[in-house]
């Protein structure tokens, strides 16, 4: 595809721009609705032990000695810490006390702060427009963190779940930066694989977790006899099955066969879907409507992702 041509949007290439969006959004309510059935960073660590069960057949060859991974265990396992031992725990911490629809608009902003960590870090430049495009998005995210209290925005107070999604921002920040800036020695036959790359994260992002996970349950409040934090059912198999099979791997596989579609700009746009459709669903789902502060917040953050992404 050429730097001019536009990407045709056939109905298929359509679909994959949809799924991961759907599933984001899907994650962020289910996560919600596994408060009270089983903690949160639990959560995470049992949803990736399922998705590297189901990734072993597709791309075990990545943990044999001679596969290339293990030279570079060290950037594997700094993905793994951000991108699966830290996002989504943070994530699933947040929704304890805030609602999917701010955990996903908070989260939206992540474009502003790939932006300034870029220059903090790596010392690319910001332009004028892209500023004026992260202070829009910015503006956006105090619009909801202040759920449109403006006035009294030096009173409001903060819920924890705020702070979380924050620093679940940066982290994906940093680890879309880290895949953005690949070693140039980087094994080719991983990198080409999108199921070994994955699973290569996943194996070290276990480990991280597991770590949190004790730590969880070490700090977890006593429970009276014969109850247990986590309410074993069907609730909690068929939430776990859809937290590891869809934001897990279909939307990471469709969202890389989208981007590869049609480009990383057309694909961005789709993926601010996300606060949209968790708004849809937790309305239906949670009760839980939209109120007018999170319109307000939608229009700022994603019309400030398109300022600042726009040629």
């Amino acid at each position: 595809m050429s730097a001019t041509s536009t990407p045709r949007l056939t109905p298929a290439t359509l679909a994959l721009l949809l799924i991961p969006p759907l599933m984001w959004a899907g994650n962020a309510v289910v996560g919600r609705l596994m408060q009270g059935v089983v903690p949160p960073v639990t959560l995470n660590f049992l949803r990736w032990v399922l998705a590297l069960l189901m990734l072993l057949p597709l791309a075990g060859w990545v943990l044999r000695p001679g596969s290339g991974l293990w030279p570079h265990w060290r950037r594997f396992a700094l993905l793994g810490l951000l991108g699966v031992g830290m996002y989504n725990s943070l994530q699933y911490m947040a929704l304890k006390t805030s609602t999917p629809l701010n955990v996903t608009l908070v989260a939206s902003s992540i474009p502003v702060w790939m932006l300034i960590m870029g220059r903090v870090l790596y010392g690319v430049p910001i332009s004028r427009r892209a500023a004026l495009g992260a202070f829009m998005s910015l503006c956006g995210v105090v619009v909801v963190i202040a759920r449109g209290d403006l006035a009294g925005l030096a009173s409001v107070q903060l819920v924890p779940g705020d702070l979380l999604v924050l620093l679940a921002a940066l982290a994906w920040a940093w680890y879309s930066w880290l895949l953005a800036r690949p070693p140039a020695n980087e094994p080719a036959a991983i990198k080409a694989d999108w199921a070994a790359f994955l699973l290569a994260q996943v194996v070290f992002g276990l480990a991280w977790s597991s770590v949190f996970t004790a730590s969880e349950w070490l700090t977890l409040p006593a429970l009276p006899a014969g109850e247990s934090a986590i309410q074993w059912g069907w609730p909690l198999v068929a939430g776990l099955l859809f937290v590891a099979v869809g934001p897990s791997l279909l939307a990471y596989r469709s969202w890389g066969a989208a981007v590869a579609r049609v480009g990383p700009a057309t694909a961005s746009v789709f993926s601010n879907l996300t606060p949209l459709f968790a708004a849809l669903m937790s309305a239906t789902l949670l009760r839980e409507p939209p109120q007018a502060y999170h319109l307000a917040g939608f229009v700022l953050i994603v019309g400030g992702i398109l300022v600042a992404s726009r040629r």
